[in-house]
């Protein structure tokens, strides 16, 4: 079988170099990455501060691979050999392994890098990209906005590819790339920051929201946003940048674009029937609506496939009705902003008399927790406090705000404690919502975790 110009250029690139995988992570990208550097040559390490019964699935994906481990720590010296490094997204700029790396002159990327590094080479020698690159990025909504576009374009095009944030490495899809393949990526920030190295942005690139977040990991809300704009700051003229009108920070993104822009505002979603709750979807609708009108999808066909999306679990998933209570897992909410979204979606939703119990707290992200807690006096009846570096905050912000006795906040140790003492709470007609409003760690493995021991303790009730 006649290799392709990317199976060429990547093997040719890595066969028999030392490649150090530093995190492989619960949710793809570094199994992914592990598997890709396997198959075109690599010698590959792979190093996590979890042992391998905290990695579970993802060491176990590995399995029969010749790659070395070394797990419940990193060594030093294995940073300071390598001849690549490719970082978990989530490892800090200022990691002392990484210093050690840097120091011996060892090159640094990402899955997300690499994959763009790739497709530049094949640009660079004269052929067509390879594959035409969508790249969705913003504070809350890319999931949405990415599957959906993903979902949209399916209907037309028949190598369509969704990959990135949404747990799946985009390097595992390189040996299915053709010329007229369509890659949609979901990019976060971090993964964002791996292509500034590279100087390349998405050939389309669709920005939702710009909202406080990961404060904990930027200095403040400007290098955030700094971020976020890597998804635009290497296009060209010829290249397009999609933007939410309806944001100040991100419709603001405009003046800066060398590229082609598009608005997009909810308002445009609002003629089209959809089974995704809540106002706050409507921007995520109508940028993919723009996306898919941009490469010809049939308004027929985007008609249908809206009727059909009902979201992404996670994310105000209805769980089950339990005694007349219904139960909603909003365990992506990590932002206060999220968890506002997800208040006023819910209570909207409620038969007249109908009270929300609030499952929140968590890790801290050094948010601000002023407006959620306003929102939380007034709109929820109960709080039931899961453990975490945030949640004492969270706890004095709304104790803060509550203006009678009617609220009622209560901490636990666990989610089957969380479940328990809201529906101890709660009566037919009433609503549990989990809607953290913080990072899952320390409790939890990650946020889809959190998600999954929700629902096992709301289908136990049954």
């Amino acid at each position: 079988m006649r290799q392709s110009l990317v199976d060429i250029l990547t093997t040719k690139k890595f066969q028999n170099k030392k490649v150090l995988i530093m995190g492989l992570g619960l949710h793809g990208g570094g199994v992914g990455a592990a598997k890709f550097f396997v198959s075109v040559g690599a010698r590959v390490t792979v190093t996590d501060l979890r042992t391998k019964k905290q990695l579970g699935k993802s060491f176990g994906k590995l399995k029969g691979l010749p790659i070395k481990y070394v797990l419940g720590k990193h060594q030093g010296k294995d940073f300071a050999r390598a001849d690549l490094i490719i970082r978990n997204p989530a490892v800090p700029d200022d990691s002392p392994y990484l210093k050690i790396a840097r120091k011996h002159n060892v090159p640094i990327d990402t899955d997300v890098g690499i994959f763009f590094a790739t497709l530049r080479a094949a640009t660079l020698r004269a052929e067509l990209c390879p594959a035409q690159v969508i790249g969705v990025t913003g504070t809350r909504g890319k999931s949405t906005t990415a599957t959906l576009i993903y979902e949209l374009l399916k209907t037309r095009y028949k190598n369509v590819i969704l990959a990135g944030n949404i747990r799946k490495s985009v390097l595992l899809e390189l040996p299915r790339l053709t010329k007229k393949s369509i890659v949609v990526l979901e990019l976060s920030s971090w993964q964002l920051e791996g292509l500034q190295k590279h100087k390349k942005s998405p050939h389309i690139a669709v920005v939702t929201t710009i909202l406080p977040d990961h404060l904990n990991r930027y200095k403040n809300m400007r290098g955030y946003i700094n971020a976020k704009k890597i998804i635009f700051k290497y296009q060209t003229p010829d290249d397009y940048l999609f933007l939410n009108k309806n944001d100040k920070i991100v419709s603001g993104f405009a003046g800066e674009a060398v590229s082609k822009t598009v608005f997009f505002r909810s308002g445009d979603a609002r003629k089209y029937q959809t089974n995704l709750p809540g106002k706050h979807n409507l921007a995520n609708i109508a940028a993919a609506v723009k996306v898919a009108r941009h490469f010809d999808v049939p308004e027929i066909n985007i008609q249908k496939t809206l009727r059909k999306f009902s979201g992404l679990g996670g994310r105000m998933e209805f769980v089950l009705e339990a005694n007349g209570v219904k139960y909603i897992n909003d365990t992506c909410a990590t932002t206060p902003d999220a968890a506002i979204a997800a208040i006023i979606t819910i209570t909207n939703q409620l038969a007249r008399g109908g009270n929300l119990f609030l499952i929140a707290g968590g890790a801290d992200k050094k948010l601000d927790f002023k407006g959620l807690a306003r929102l939380v006096a007034k709109k929820v009846r109960a709080v039931i406090l899961l453990p975490g570096t945030a949640t004492e905050k969270l706890e004095k912000t709304i104790r803060a705000e509550i203006r009678n006795k009617k609220l009622k906040i209560q901490r636990v140790d666990n989610m089957k404690k969380a479940v328990r003492a809201a529906t101890a709470y709660a009566k037919r007609g009433d609503a549990v919502l989990l809607s953290p409003a913080c990072a899952s760690f320390g409790l939890f493995r990650h946020e889809f975790e959190r998600g999954d021991e929700f629902k096992k303790a709301a289908r136990a009730l049954k």
